[in-house]
């Protein structure tokens, strides 16, 4: 993008993009062997600077060009601009002063990287440069006003500005999804919280993906998934081509196990929504780098209610009409004292059926206290058997919790597990 000199200012101000060049594109003539300009194309061809050594009729040259327009810019990209001054007249103009500012639908930022202070003199036919870099962190609409003062012989105070206005485009739509593992997991991880992250790219060309982590908050520990581990080491599960064409979309895969010291005080547990942020690093076909970092990730915290029941040990097979244990914790999520009894119902005709006495006192617990209780159960059917029946009654309020399908066990007609 260029502003030209108006015919009243004696400097004249230039303002061009700074990107990476592209191939020269080549356009082969064709032709049949038989026609009668077969020669003349051929030699057309043979003349034309961007046709590639050892290929004919490929599109695209071993010759870098220059852009010819401002082109695309997408938001976490550098915006890097080279501005010069150019003294066009025959006289000397003193106290030359550049500033280049960038606004914004939100702020206004200076991006002169010269000394603010005026320049002294210009000689004809010379020029002030000034290079400016920007990571864009804003969509929308960009305006680059570059402003000029100077004073002329005759010592009248001139000044003049352009201004240069480009879109910022999104490069990639990013939609994430929570899931609680003790939403559809019953084992010792149930505080985890897995987090699937959909990355498409909406660029018009391939990207490679350099980066994509995530970064937790200071309540979490992270685990990458998105890696396998055969016996020739590490290695991404997207294979070695790490690109995304157009429009494409890849999936991440992270889990998130909260951290010890939060276990000390359910409150703080249940109150945790800020997960954390995703950093994505890429690159276009020509090495442009560009970087997107999320706003804070959140979740609907899970609400335990007033007794939290999580399954402590539990084992995955067990032998048909043999009998089994599992360890059951319960944990006071409310703000007072319970007084617990614990009821055990074998309902109906199913496949596990509880075993000792129902109807045991388990005494006080108090607020964010925690009690493991042994349990036996005998499996009558076999196949995957949900372990369900249990009941918490507090006697303060004569209030009673029922807690089904808390775990799945598989059932087996072996012997040789009894």
């Amino acid at each position: 993008m260029e502003g030209g000199r108006e015919r009243e200012q004696l400097l004249a101000l230039k303002v061009m993009r700074l990107t990476k060049p592209t191939l020269m594109p080549f356009h082969p003539i064709q032709c049949e062997s038989r026609d009668l300009c077969g020669d003349q194309f051929l030699q057309q061809n043979n003349l034309d600077l961007a046709k590639p050594r050892g290929l004919e009729c490929f599109p695209l040259g071993d010759m870098l060009t220059l852009p010819q327009n401002f082109g695309n810019i997408f938001l976490g990209e550098t915006f890097s601009s080279y501005i010069s001054v150019h003294n066009d007249c025959d006289q000397i103009c003193r106290d030359i002063v550049l500033k280049a500012d960038l606004q914004t639908s939100s702020q206004r930022l200076s991006l002169s990287s010269i000394n603010s202070q005026p320049i002294m003199e210009l000689l004809p036919d010379h020029s002030i440069d000034d290079v400016i870099h920007h990571e864009v962190k804003e969509l929308g609409t960009h305006i680059l006003v570059c402003a000029v003062s100077y004073t002329p012989q005759s010592g009248e105070k001139l000044q003049f500005r352009k201004f240069f206005k480009f879109q910022v485009l999104k490069p990639l739509d990013v939609k994430t999804k929570f899931y609680n593992a003790e939403d559809f997991l019953a084992n010792l991880d149930s505080d985890e919280v897995y987090l699937e992250a959909q990355i498409q790219n909406i660029t018009p060309g391939p990207i490679y993906m350099d980066h994509v982590s995530l970064e937790p908050s200071p309540q979490y520990h992270v685990k990458e998934l998105n890696s396998v581990t055969p016996d020739t080491g590490m290695k991404q599960v997207f294979g070695k081509a790490n690109y995304l064409n157009q429009m494409d979309t890849r999936q991440y895969l992270y889990c998130l196990s909260p951290r010890p010291e939060l276990y000390s005080e359910n409150k703080v547990l249940k109150g945790v929504t800020n997960i954390g942020k995703l950093d994505i690093v890429w690159k276009t076909n020509l090495g442009e780098k560009g970087r997107l970092q999320t706003s804070q990730l959140q979740r609907v915290a899970p609400g335990f209610g007033d007794i939290r029941l999580t399954v402590e040990s539990v084992p995955d097979t067990v032998a048909l009409e043999g009998t089994f244990a599992l360890t059951c914790r319960i944990t006071n999520c409310c703000e007072r004292t319970m007084d617990l009894t614990l009821a055990l119902q074998n309902q109906g005709v199913t496949g596990l059926m509880w075993c000792g006495i129902s109807g045991k006192q388990l005494g006080k617990l108090q607020q964010n206290d925690s009690m493991d209780i042994p349990l036996t159960m005998l499996a009558t059917i076999p196949g995957l058997q949900t372990i369900s029946g249990l009941r918490l009654t507090d006697n303060f309020l004569k209030r009673t919790y029922e807690h089904d399908e808390i775990a799945q066990v598989f059932v087996v007609d072996d012997a040789s597990l009894r």
